[in-house]
């Protein structure tokens, strides 16, 4: 790499940098979420607008040629950096995932908030009673692109959710725990669910045994990961974070802890395990899984990380999100609106009605509902590899993109107003919200503006 390729990256992560932070500041002053501000900087600086408003500032910046190979590259590990440091604040700060506190309102969100829609929108498409003709892609496989809307309807995004709660300082309340949970187990059955539907694609021209024998051992090796890490693997790194023999832990206790981030993800690619549960379940196992005993011992180190991570990495991944995104020729706007007004009533009416049985009353259904229908980062990347299996159509793709961005920016918002209102998440947790300060004037901080969150046994 000569000093020009350097310098050219080094220009072009400047200009993401300034761009983010700018119009994420821009938003944060509107009272909106910072994170949507940072995926419009994106696409603003992306081929769709910047490309074709200024397409010789366009090309300097990005390159052209090789140039395009080394920043894909090198924008490409940053994009997956972000992501992965995000999920792995995000697994040490959620506090009594899968505590019994929590556990009968999982089991309704999995046992009906989840598979309502997704069953739903699935029988109706096998009776031919929705137009699934119109959503498919040039594979041409029907079957895959009803499980892609069946998933569409149902999957939450734990990314999004998760910087939303970091933003509003909330990652640490009992609410955040049950909605990225409940979310965590969710995901993990539908993200099986797409490899289904990728594979269904990719191995239409093999035998039909040697097709079940590759999805079975996909989704196989997903509920295995997961189940180790989640049960596992907590109680062994406790013991290895007191072990006397551990040299890594006392040269560097930081280095220690992105080190086993990244053990985490490397068995996770190994073993064809999304790499995003993989860093959220690192983070839940270093601070000691469910049990959290672990979390002060390695509190300092997580605080420098989220210091560094929340102003490079994390906003940068959220802004590649947005460039990344295609908007083709191919765009139906009604198409845009019945998807989003559609599958958002299908997923607030189930996640309600979840949240109803498993006890909850009046706001805590509404903010459970709300909340859970996020669809954020999951829901790109549904669109994205689907897309790029030619399992769905462009205009389906922008459909479920931009469901996915408003979807997130409606939770963010109704989040900031009801504790902007002095009100508790969950009535059982009144704690949990925020109080006014009389004489606060809005501070450069994320989200909390004029108000100061109580951090009840920080």
């Amino acid at each position: 790499m000569s000093s020009d390729d350097v310098g050219t990256i080094l220009l072009t992560l400047s200009v993401l940098l300034a761009s983010t932070h700018f119009i994420g500041y821009v938003f944060l002053r509107l009272r909106q979420p910072r994170l949507v501000g940072e995926i419009l900087a994106g696409i603003l600086l992306g081929p769709f607008v910047l490309g074709r408003l200024a397409p010789s500032i366009s090309a300097h910046l990005f390159g052209t040629s090789t140039e395009v190979n080394t920043i894909s590259v090198v924008t490409g590990f940053l994009y997956w950096f972000g992501l992965l440091l995000l999920m792995f604040i995000s697994g040490s700060q959620v506090r009594r995932v899968l505590a019994q506190e929590n556990r009968r309102a999982t089991a309704w969100m999995l046992g009906v908030g989840t598979p309502l829609p997704f069953l739903l929108v699935l029988g109706l498409g096998m009776f031919s009673l929705l137009p699934v003709e119109s959503l498919v892609g040039s594979a041409g496989h029907r079957t895959s692109a009803l499980l892609i809307l069946s998933i569409a309807v149902a999957v939450t995004s734990i990314p999004v959710i998760s910087r939303i709660f970091y933003d509003l300082k909330i990652l640490h309340t009992r609410f955040a725990s049950l909605i990225l949970g409940a979310a965590l187990l969710q995901d993990i059955l539908l993200w099986g669910v797409l490899a289904i539907a990728t594979a269904i694609a990719a191995t239409a021209t093999l035998a039909q045994q040697q097709a079940v024998s590759m999805i079975s051992g996909h989704v196989g090796a997903t509920l295995a990961y997961v189940a180790v890490a989640l049960f596992v693997t907590p109680h062994l790194l406790k013991k290895l974070n007191g072990s006397r023999w551990n040299v890594f832990r006392k040269a560097s206790p930081l280095g220690y802890v992105i080190l086993v981030l990244f053990l985490y993800t490397v068995v996770a690619a190994l073993l064809e395990v999304n790499l995003v549960f993989a860093a959220f379940l690192a983070g839940f196992g270093v601070v000691g899984g469910v049990g959290g005993t672990e979390r002060e011992r390695f509190s300092k180190v997580f605080e420098s990380i989220e210091q560094f991570a929340s102003s490079t990495f994390i906003p940068i991944y959220f802004t590649l999100v947005g460039y990344r995104l295609v908007f083709g020729t191919e765009f139906s706007l009604s198409m845009v609106l019945v998807f989003l007004i559609g599958s958002s009533l299908l997923s607030v009416l189930s996640v309600g009605l979840a949240a109803k049985l498993a006890g909850f009353r009046k706001l805590d259904i509404v903010n459970i509902a709300i909340t859970h229908n996020a669809r954020g980062g999951p829901g790109i990347v549904l669109a994205s590899v689907a897309y790029d299996a030619g399992i769905i159509n462009a205009a389906f793709y922008t459909s479920l993109v931009l469901t996915a961005v408003l979807t997130s920016q409606a939770a963010g918002v109704w989040l900031r107003f009801v504790l902007s209102r002095g009100l508790p998440l969950l009535s059982s947790n009144p704690e949990e919200t925020w109080q006014v300060a009389p004489s606060a004037a809005i501070q450069d901080q994320p989200s909390h503006q004029s108000l100061v969150p109580l951090r009840i046994g920080e």
